[in-house]
């Protein structure tokens, strides 16, 4: 109880002294939230004078304004006046983000008791403090309106008085998880932002796991914290991987290698890298975001882990929190709703999501994917905030290559090399970039290819069109 006497003194004091804090708050502010009769009248008597004067009243206004107060006992005003006394006593300045927060808390704690002791009331057909004859009905809204306060008031960015905080975001240094790949960070201005979901197509057997195991390899030798969720492959297999990119050894050798030379390569690792990997496991068809974000609150409690980016192998083998397995839905709105997840998921924690998904039956055998590829659900590049494609071909295997294709790129111009290639060992699960010659070869290819295209339209132009004039002069000719 001395508690809340304090604080709610508190409160008084700065609402008379503290005019950035008392337009912040006293919106949110009620006089049934105070439990004694003189803080309700001081409050009150603050309220109206800053309604009327738009203004902080002094002490003595307020004591005036007491006075003249109608249906004010003696006793009242002088427990109201020593109030005053009281609360301007303590002329220590009080850190406002501390202030704000726990004014914020004594609001809503405030505001759910009166919600409950109201709903009561209600339950109690008959009390006679029920004077507004509400019924059963009206609880709800009034616990949800309770539950809602919240002292945020932005009600939008006004262009003209708000271009100081606009100019401050266009110099902000926004924080990123880099690739290790030099035309990957190009494209997305060296790297991928937290709060974003980014995803790899591919067909079966390109590389889609391949990119994401090397990619958390590099961002743990980043130094960052890394979680690899799997429901693919075991965990074993996962961390198999990881340990030919890290460890500069082939898979087939990994098993031959003798159990000393094994852990000194891993001590060595250890002590260049700074950051943890933990690789999670979930059955097919059986996780979705909330045992994700339960895997989360477990990892921080019991290994004080907290991971900078997540990677998710893959999408497509998720469920849906939203939607019941074995439902009627179609697979638009299921593969959507779990993009839709797993980006909230992002942005709740603050990191960026990588994860890939299939392409459909047509991509498999194209050999320039699109969006329109995506398998399932067109709800997938709807939400993601970078897509890009991974595609082979015999020639790219046989140079130890693979085509990366933008489709989406929120980061910048995706147009901005569209296409480019790394090359890839596939033996050690690595990712490398490749000479600036296969780059240029590369646009040389697509620019034959242009050109042999539009050659061919022309040609059709020009047949159509002919016989067109054929069938014209024929016409003619025939009357």
């Amino acid at each position: 109880m001395m508690k809340e006497e304090r604080l709610e003194n508190t409160i008084l004091r700065n609402l008379l002294t503290n005019e950035k804090y008392t337009r912040k708050v006293l919106p949110f502010l009620k006089e049934s939230y105070f439990t004694q009769d003189a803080e309700k009248i001081v409050f009150e008597q603050i309220r109206s004078y800053v309604d009327k004067y738009n203004n902080l009243p002094t002490k003595e206004a307020l004591v005036i304004d007491l006075g003249d107060k109608k249906g004010i006992t003696e006793e009242e005003f002088n427990s109201s006046s020593n109030l005053l006394n009281q609360v301007l006593e303590n002329q220590e300045e009080t850190d406002n983000d501390w202030l704000l927060d726990s004014t914020e808390r004594f609001c809503q704690d405030k505001a759910v008791y009166n919600a409950v002791m109201e709903s009561i009331q209600i339950l109690d057909e008959t009390a006679k403090s029920n004077k507004d004859n509400k019924d059963k009905g009206a609880i709800p809204e009034i616990l949800t309106d309770a539950l809602a306060i919240n002292f945020d008031t932005h009600i939008g960015h006004d262009y003209l008085d708000d271009s100081d905080s606009r100019f401050d975001f266009y110099h902000k240094k926004e924080e990123r998880t880099p690739f290790d790949l030099e035309y990957f960070n190009r494209i997305t201005k060296n790297g991928i932002p937290n709060k974003t979901l980014n995803v790899a197509l591919a067909g079966t057997g390109v590389g889609k796991s391949l990119f994401m195991c090397h990619m958390a390899g590099a961002c743990l030798s980043q130094g960052n914290n890394v979680l690899y969720i799997t429901l693919e492959m075991a965990e074993e297999r996962i961390a198999e991987r990881i340990d030919a990119n890290l460890l500069n050894t082939a898979l087939d050798d990994l098993r031959k290698l003798p159990k000393t030379l094994f852990n000194n390569k891993i001590e060595k690792l250890r002590k260049k890298i700074e950051g943890k990997l933990i690789i999670k496991e979930y059955p097919t068809a059986t996780a979705n975001c909330n045992h994700f974000k339960a895997l989360l609150g477990e990892l921080k409690i019991k290994k004080n882990f907290v991971p900078k980016i997540i990677f998710i192998d893959y999408l497509n083998l998720c469920t849906s929190s939203r939607f019941r397995q074995g439902g009627n839905f179609n697979s638009y709105s299921y593969i959507k709703s779990i993009a839709e997840e797993m980006r909230g998921m992002a942005v709740e924690h603050n990191l960026p999501i990588m994860t890939a998904t299939q392409v459909n039956r047509q991509g498999f055998v194209s050999t320039d994917i699109g969006l329109e590829d995506t398998s399932e659900s067109f709800g997938l590049p709807a939400t993601a905030d970078f897509m890009f494609a991974l595609m082979t071909t015999e020639k790219l295997e046989q140079l130890n290559q693979i085509k990366v294709k933008q489709l989406k790129n929120r980061y910048n111009d995706p147009t901005y090399h569209r296409n480019f290639i790394v090359g890839v060992d596939r033996s050690k699960m690595k990712l490398y970039d490749v000479e600036e010659e296969a780059q240029e070869d590369l646009i040389d290819e697509e620019s034959e290819s242009r050109t042999e295209d539009r050659s061919s339209k022309m040609w059709q132009e020009f047949s159509k069109q002919k016989k067109e004039r054929d069938f014209t002069d024929w016409d003619v000719e025939g009357k």
